[in-house]
């Protein structure tokens, strides 16, 4: 589609300006919830930023891990892209470990990061539409990219499940708003979110075109298997919730 506009002179990446929108809207959401219910106008804000460089390191990390064979070709090309789920668990990583760390309401912050989540990811996932990457498989139905930065993704009608995957992330941010307004599952919202989106991406990823760069294991991707391990965890947390309050 259209992976760079110009500004002032010089090409600016679409992906790098939804990012950055998603992340503007999806910050001063989560900033305007947290003083809402209370918290220090300043503290959301810490949280945040912590919680980006845990989404910057755990997102290369993962893609090495995934690209580890391409180190023999330099660092860059081995650990130079990002995968969302290593950086949605590195950013929560670090996020909770800061905010454990200052003693703050957990609570409050991971109901309220939880909703927030899947509103920047909606903007990023569009971003991944209009450069090329993340591309969906051969379909009547869709668009044909010419110069996405993916060679690959060139020359075929494709299905953009980068589209869809941006609705259900915008549709999950409403329903979690809504949770969220009303005080429902006050405490348990991040398990929502993380339970709902791993169903979500799990079958997405058999809509997939990209099969090369995502890493594949047994007939499933990478991000299928991690989306497995949290539902698995999701199960027996709420097993156990079930467990202790018989008691």
């Amino acid at each position: 589609m259209y992976p760079f506009i110009r500004v002032a002179g010089n090409n600016l990446s679409t992906y790098a300006l939804m990012a950055l929108v998603g992340a503007l809207i999806a910050g001063g959401f989560a900033e305007h919830q947290a003083v809402k219910r209370g918290a220090h106008p300043f503290y959301m804000i810490e949280v945040l930023l912590y919680g980006a460089v845990g989404v910057f390191l755990g997102g290369h990390l993962l893609y090495g891990l995934v690209h580890i064979r391409e180190l023999k070709d330099g660092f860059l090309q081995a650990f130079g892209g990002q995968v969302f789920y290593g950086g949605l668990l590195g950013g929560l990583a670090v996020g909770a470990a800061f905010i454990k760390r200052k003693g703050y309401a957990k609570e409050l912050y991971y109901d309220v990061a939880a909703t927030a989540i899947p509103l920047f990811h909606g903007f990023a996932r569009i971003g991944c539409f209009l450069v090329g990457c993340c591309y969906g498989v051969e379909s009547e139905y869709g668009f044909t990219y010419t110069q996405a930065l993916i060679g690959s993704a060139n020359g075929v009608n494709r299905l953009p499940v980068q589209l869809v995957e941006a609705g259900f992330n915008f549709a999950l941010f409403g329903v979690l708003y809504v949770l969220l307004r009303k005080k429902r599952c006050a405490g348990s919202l991040l398990y929502v979110y993380l339970g709902s989106y791993a169903v979500i991406r799990f079958c997405l990823e058999f809509f997939r075109g990209d099969y090369a760069l995502r890493g594949m294991w047994f007939g499933l991707s990478t991000s299928q298997w991690i989306s497995l391990a949290i539902i698995v965890v999701i199960l027996l947390r709420t097993v156990y919730k079930k467990k202790l309050l018989r008691f």
